[in-house]
């Protein structure tokens, strides 16, 4: 049995301070990120209500999102945030991997941290200076449509098209990894159509899945016809049209 020998009243007072000292520093930290989490959302309100100020409709209403991205500054930790409107997700592909591509994997590519530096440092509010810096996107506001873009034509000089087959899911996309709530729970998606992109960057022809009631279609211009489910994922998927499922 071990044996722990009382401490003299000097010692305990060190410790209760020490004690109050870390309790103080945990309180003042959530304070400040309560403080920094009630910020951003009156900005988001903000943006989001000068938005539809302008551009409202049915439209705005199914299809746009709200994107978050935050700025932070390497020196001193500084955050900056700024909300825009989407229409569409642009995912890349990414390039390390030509096989076993699936979504989670597009949409950890588009979120993940973009170091700022050299002649792209941006100029921190806090420095007044330019400064390196990160900046990386979360999703704030989740339409009730989500239409996501795979990026498969390259930007290079001679333009070519990305073949890969990434694997998306049918039902219950979750998105929580995306959401700048993280004390929220993201809203989970259901497919509802493809539009699909067979040929090259020269010539080529769209076709598109659509999901009509509990059975899947094909559409190919005057010409349609019913599909299985297990065709649906193809490396001809494109553009992805997801709904968002109701609250239950």
């Amino acid at each position: 049995m071990v044996s722990y020998l009382p401490l003299n009243p000097v010692t305990q007072h060190v410790a209760a301070f020490a004690f109050e000292i870390e309790n103080f520093a945990l309180l003042e930290f959530c304070a400040r990120k309560s403080i920094r989490l009630r910020e951003d959302l009156q900005l988001a309100e903000h943006r989001w209500n000068g938005y539809t100020s302008y551009d409202n409709s049915a439209i705005v209403d199914i299809f746009v999102g709200l994107l978050k991205s935050t700025l932070t500054c390497s020196v001193c930790d500084h955050k900056s945030v700024t909300f825009d409107p989407f229409w569409d997700l642009s995912l890349p592909l990414p390039r390390s991997k030509t096989s076993g591509l699936n979504l989670q994997s597009c949409f950890a590519e588009f979120t993940q941290e973009e170091i700022l530096d050299g002649d792209e440092k941006p100029t921190c509010e806090n420095c007044k200076k330019r400064q390196k810096c990160t900046k990386q996107f979360s999703i704030e506001r989740f339409p009730p449509i989500l239409v996501l873009h795979l990026k498969r034509f390259s930007e290079v000089r001679y333009r070519t098209k990305l073949s890969s087959k990434v694997d998306f899911p049918i039902e219950n996309l979750d998105l929580s990894d995306l959401s700048s709530q993280s004390h929220l729970c993201a809203p989970k998606y259901d497919l509802v159509g493809v539009s699909n992109h067979s040929g090259n960057t020269f010539s080529g022809h769209y076709i598109a899945y659509c999901k009509v009631g509990s059975r899947w279609h094909r559409f190919s211009d005057s010409s349609v016809s019913s599909i299985s489910r297990n065709d649906i994922v193809s490396s001809e998927a494109y553009v992805l049209f997801y709904e968002r499922q109701k609250p239950r």
